[in-house]
């Protein structure tokens, strides 16, 4: 992109607009290097050492479970406050993107994709494991009691309840806002920006991304290691495959060729389309269930258990036992899931940011907690009961099994049903798939996390999206000849714990943007002339009634396009420049052509003070003609606005058609927009604690 006056590098507006050349990125060094080394060596210490590991591990969930596990109760308590807060306050109305965006998906096909994110292999794995478990073994109470039968698929849908989704949709917020309405990169790190500004870019960005991809690859190999073990014992039950190392090394084998084939060859469609097929089944496995089981005692404590499950929630959250603590129990689950779903906030969070361009932050965070739950939970349910029933109509050995060796609990359950050949083999599908997919996307996201990528929605090169699902194969391997799925859980409740931290900052990172977001909304209201208190499409100043009603009508062309940018634009902003230097500033005119569309845009830039700029641009957007456009004004199928782009966003206005004069007026009025945007913003922090004098202070740059 040319760029007159252009001092060198690029300017925050073409970041912003993704005008930067569309590659794959390059890599970061540093996070790649760092997580790389630190994850492989980890694995080859497991599997050179596994009972060093073991032991090593062992101790390390000892200290944090007696340090640490109220904090993580505490943590997770908060995190689901704050998006709470931020979906029912005045910040929810905010959009993922400028104003003017509009959804990607219709309503339906969002709430499919949110729907499909709450399916993984795991929830099968545990869906019979849980409840039999807490009924049984109940961190308090009675085992084999009413209560705790009552408590125990309640306990199991609190684990995976709104909890675990609010770190998800804190993740997804956080992402989606910085990435597409600031335009900042699709990482961890862009959340800081409030807080460091420009420093995310160095040694401290580094460190959040390094831990984000530690976290997700501890997370996603939890996923793969159930996956192989539940697989295992599948293919033992349908076709007699042993259980054992060597078949588990097969199906991690088949997870990363998979991974690979789709990195190499560009799948990405058909992994979605197998994501939405696992729903599908995955309904059909549970309406099965449901129709030869026994569906009305089914649906009575389904209905139980929500109801117990509302109830219980408040004093369930922070519930740390401290008075006669299961240890065990708690290491097994609470502490385990919370560390997990953190662990999985980065992978889940960037593909529900993907999906929700345009969303609102109070529809985000209200489909993000009901949708997925509410599939989650019915499969639970049924799933659970189903299990509870079989145990407490006397099938103890069941019980025991399901508790001991829960990989074979679901399929324990499938065979005391009719058809279980067809549900196994069905479940088995189900898992394969969610296996390798699971495989597949979370390559991609740590390709994503430790590359520098150009726009928000460019992937990592195939190299490296294959480097990871080997890496990720290894280090799933390696905890499971240390330990099985233990290992596997007990090094995620360690690996989950950095995160967690920075998911603080990210809070504050998210709401600092959005306080500053407010105040500029404010400060359009105040002291300014009248024709700002609100957004028109209609030129300022004095216009006549015959050009307002031709520029209604028109639906110009490129050729119209191009004379508009050398009669209109580009002499109103060299004048308005040209005065500006006048008046003591370093102004610059930027000129430059849209990649996308071939056509030139025009603007300026003036700098104020040490820390701020003031950018507003004319961007050419190339639409489809309507319908109603008549014969007279359409001879082509599309049409040019030009859209308003300040430093911080599209602003959703077209000025075409405009003349010199009045194009002059509205630079001139949103500078004085946001000269009174910065006064406010200079009062407001006067008494802050966080230093607004820094070189590289962010929040002149905050979008509106």
């Amino acid at each position: 992109m040319s760029t007159a006056g252009d001092k060198g590098g690029t300017t925050a507006l073409e970041e912003h607009e993704g005008t930067v050349p569309r590659g794959e990125g390059s890599l970061k060094l540093v996070v790649f290097a760092g997580s790389a080394v630190l994850i492989l060596a980890i694995s080859i210490w497991a599997i050179i050492t596994p009972s060093g590991a073991e032991e090593a591990i062992g101790v390390a969930v000892d200290k944090i479970s007696s340090w640490f596990g109220w904090y993580y109760f505490l943590a997770a308590t908060l995190y689901l406050l704050f998006v709470v807060f931020i979906g029912v306050s005045k910040y929810g109305t905010v959009k993922l993107g400028p104003k003017h965006y509009k959804p990607d998906y219709g309503l339906f096909a969002w709430a499919a994709m949110l729907f499909a994110a709450g399916i993984g292999i795991d929830l099968m794995f545990f869906s019979v494991a849980g409840p039999v478990s807490h009924y049984l073994a109940p961190p308090e109470g009675d085992p084999e009691s009413i209560e705790a039968a009552r408590q125990a698929v309640v306990w199991t849908l609190f684990h995976y309840g709104i909890t675990g989704w609010a770190m998800y949709a804190l993740m997804g917020m956080v992402l989606g806002y910085f990435a597409f309405r600031y335009r900042l990169p699709l990482a961890i790190r862009s959340a800081l920006y409030p807080i460091i500004g420009r420093r995310i870019h160095g040694r401290i960005g580094d460190a959040v991304d390094l831990a984000a991809i530690i976290g997700t690859v501890f997370g996603i190999s939890v996923s793969l290691g159930i996956g192989v073990v539940q697989l295992n014992y599948g293919l033992n039950f349908l076709f007699d495959v042993p259980e054992g190392l060597p078949a588990q090394i097969g199906l991690i084998a088949v997870a990363v060729v998979m991974a690979t084939v789709s990195a190499v060859a560009g799948v990405d469609k058909g992994i979605r389309r197998l994501s939405q097929l696992n729903v599908l089944l995955a309904i059909l496995l549970m309406l099965f269930i449901l129709i030869v089981g026994e569906p009305f005692r089914l649906l009575n404590a389904l209905v139980q258990n929500v109801g117990d499950y509302v109830a219980g929630f408040p004093s369930m959250t922070l519930n740390t036992f401290a008075y006669d603590q299961p240890t065990e129990w708690l290491d097994a689950w609470t502490l385990f899931f919370w560390a997990w779903w953190i662990a999985w906030a980065p992978f889940v969070g960037l593909f529900l940011a993907r999906i929700s361009r345009g969303r609102t932050l109070r529809q985000f965070v209200a489909a993000t907690l009901i949708i997925p739950f509410l599939f989650t939970g019915i499969f639970l349910a049924v799933f659970g009961n189903s299990a509870l029933f079989v145990v407490r109509d006397g099938d103890t050995e069941f019980g025991e099994l399901a508790m001991t060796v829960p990989e074979q609990g679901f399929y324990g359950l499938l065979d005391q049903y009719p058809g279980a050949l067809f549900s196994a083999g069905l479940a088995t599908f189900v898992g394969l798939l969610l296996y390798v997919t699971s495989a597949d996307s979370g390559a991609l996201v740590m390709g994503n996390l430790s590359s520098d990528l150009p726009t928000p929605v460019t992937d990592a090169r195939p190299w490296l999206r294959i480097f990871w699902a080997l890496t990720t194969g290894l280090l799933t391997l390696a905890m499971l000849i240390v330990g099985g799925v233990q290992a596997l859980t007990d090094a995620t409740i360690i690996m989950g714990l950095p995160f967690s931290f920075v998911m603080f900052l990210i809070m504050a990172g998210l709401y600092l943007a959005l306080r500053t977001e407010r105040m500029r909304e404010e400060a359009l209201t105040t002291t300014l002339p009248a024709s700002l208190s609100g957004r028109t499409p209609h030129p300022p100043g004095v216009r006549n009634w015959r050009q307002r009603l031709a520029r209604a009508m028109a639906f110009p062309g490129r050729r119209a396009a191009t004379r508009f940018v050398d009669d209109v634009g580009r002499p109103a902003f060299r004048d308005v420049t040209q005065e500006l230097r006048q008046q003591g500033t370093d102004a610059e005119l930027l000129e430059g052509v849209d990649e996308d569309n071939g056509l030139p845009h025009v603007g300026l830039r003036v700098p104020i003070g040490p820390v701020d700029e003031f950018v507003y641009r004319i961007w050419p957007v190339e639409m489809p003609t309507p319908g109603f456009a008549t014969r007279s004004v359409s001879t082509h199928d599309t049409y040019v606005r030009f859209e308003v782009q300040l430093a911080e966003g599209n602003q959703g206005y077209d000025v075409m058609g405009y003349t010199k004069e009045q194009l002059i007026a509205d630079v001139l009025d949103q500078y004085e927009r946001h000269l009174e945007f910065l006064r406010l913003h200079h009062e407001a922090t006067a008494e802050s604690a966080l230093p607004d004098h820094r070189p590289d202070a962010p929040e002149a740059h905050l979008p509106e």
